[in-house]
């Protein structure tokens, strides 16, 4: 009923007058935290840029307000990550095709490169931003996508790309140099849900979600009590809670592994689904993927 009466509406908001702004700046709306920073660094001053979804919230469950619809419903581009991690949001998306520039960024990967999943909705694992060669690939698109819309400042979109660019290859160099100080023995992460299995490829990470690809997805007892197993079997030090996923799923974990006599830490809280507080380091995608690797390999040596 509440998807019914949110798509009802968006139809009636998307019959009314597109009045523009007097500033002229193009209007770009972005659904999850890494997106908004990332247009952020390509579009600078030049776009008017909103954010749905702020530090701490979950996009596997987040629901359109009807403030959201507004904002879509007047932007000139949205850009959303896709591959259903917007799970929820999916049918107003697809109500404005054909009406409204929207991007799908996941979507746009090459379908190859990607991490199948056979228990997720659109088959592929969406958590691609950790993969830093995959959100370099995100810049170039929404650095195209901003310059077709708005080609008086396509200069500047593509001299902010290429400073972005070699940001991202600093942080690859930085990321790889740290967690080569972590025995490839103890490169095994467990957390949350499995957001983190585009990281483990890269870095030559063993990765264990108690939950799935989804926050959907709730963790049973058994899914705890075999988990829970694992982390004795394989002597794991620490275990990690995410910023966006209730504390009390890793904290049932613990309890079972010490309730067999045997103790794991909570080495942190990772940030997975969204990114930091805005102001801080960890509320730019850069500071939360350094953040993030300092903690796993500070917790796990």
């Amino acid at each position: 009923m509440k998807k019914f009466i949110v798509l009802i509406l968006f139809a009636s908001v998307f019959g009314c007058n597109n009045a523009p702004e007097d500033n002229g700046k193009l209007k770009v709306v972005t659904t999850t935290t890494m997106l908004t920073d990332l247009v952020f660094e390509i579009g600078g001053e030049h776009v008017s840029l909103q954010g749905l979804m702020g530090a701490g919230v979950d996009p596997h469950l987040y629901k359109a307000s009807e403030g959201d619809v507004s904002k879509l419903y007047e932007a000139d581009i949205i850009f959303y990550s896709g591959l259903h991690l917007e799970g929820k949001l999916v049918d107003i998306f697809e109500k404005m095709e054909g009406q409204k520039n929207t991007v799908s960024l996941g979507d746009k990967l090459p379908k190859q490169e990607l991490i199948s999943s056979a228990y997720f909705a659109s088959n592929y694992d969406p958590h691609v931003w950790f993969n830093i060669q995959f959100f370099k690939q995100f810049a170039q698109i929404v650095t195209d996508e901003l310059s077709k819309a708005d080609p008086e400042n396509a200069e500047s979109y593509s001299q902010n790309n290429q400073d972005y660019q070699k940001k991202l290859d600093a942080l690859e160099s930085e990321v790889k140099a740290i967690i080569a100080t972590l025995p490839p023995e103890k490169r095994i992460l467990v957390t949350a849900h499995d957001a983190f299995n585009y990281f483990g490829k890269a870095y030559d990470f063993q990765v264990v979600g108690l939950q799935g690809i989804s926050t959907a997805t709730e963790a049973g007892v058994k899914d705890v009590q075999n988990l829970s197993e694992f982390i004795i079997q394989n002597n794991i030090k620490a275990i990690f809670v995410e910023s966006s996923v209730p504390r009390r799923t890793i904290e049932a974990l613990q309890q079972a592994v010490l309730s067999k006599n045997h103790e794991v830490e909570i080495g942190g809280s990772l940030y997975s689904d969204a990114l930091g507080d805005p102001g801080t380091e960890e509320g730019t995608y850069i500071g939360m993927f350094k953040y993030n690797v300092n903690t796993i390999v500070n917790a796990l040596k």
